[in-house]
């Protein structure tokens, strides 16, 4: 057996320039986006004791880290508002109606009303799906990773300076939780 026979087919490298984020609850800030880093995934360990040594097994959890999306902060601030909403609906910090904006909701025919205040979609719940879209060398689509059930967990600061000599634009940092992501080749 030759060692050219165990060479992989596909061999250049992944660009990180290539990819696509889009999270179906937030259509404005899906276009800002600046990067996104595929979360940690940690299987614990359980410590066996013997006469011996302690041995390491696999656990029985997945761990998954946060979800961390870098985004350019548009002139009229909807990218940074869609976010600064949801943040508020969920975690209500006024009173109890802020929560109506993600909370499910019917109209008269029976259907979900779906327009928020910054362009957030409402009646939908808490939650949302979102998809990283990994495109090859030529940009074409090649993996999937879809995160289920995701919210934000906070927004970074916004700082605003005076005395920069060159225009450095905006940028924030989205962090989320999900329930789990899955991997899927196309």
């Amino acid at each position: 057996m030759s060692a050219y026979t165990n060479q992989p087919d596909n061999l250049n490298f992944l660009s990180p320039l290539g990819f696509k984020f889009n999270i179906k609850k937030t259509p404005t800030f899906n276009h800002f986006v600046q990067s996104v880093s595929i979360p940690n995934l940690t299987l614990g360990t359980v410590s066996v004791e013997t006469p011996f040594v302690r041995l390491p097994v696999p656990g029985d959890k997945l761990q998954f880290s946060e979800l961390l999306v870098t985004f350019r902060v548009d002139e009229d601030m909807l990218a940074y508002t869609e976010i600064h909403e949801w943040l508020e609906a969920v975690g209500f910090p006024d009173n109890f109606d802020q929560f109506k904006v993600v909370a499910p909701t019917a109209t008269a025919g029976g259907t979900a009303n779906n327009v928020g205040t910054a362009g957030i979609m409402t009646g939908e719940g808490v939650y949302s799906d979102a998809t990283l879209t990994v495109l090859n060398s030529a940009m074409n689509p090649r993996v999937r990773i879809n995160y289920q059930d995701l919210y934000p967990t906070s927004l970074s600061d916004t700082t605003f300076n005076a005395s920069l000599t060159d225009v450095d634009y905006l940028e924030c940092t989205a962090t989320f939780a999900y329930k789990r992501y899955k991997i899927e080749r196309i």
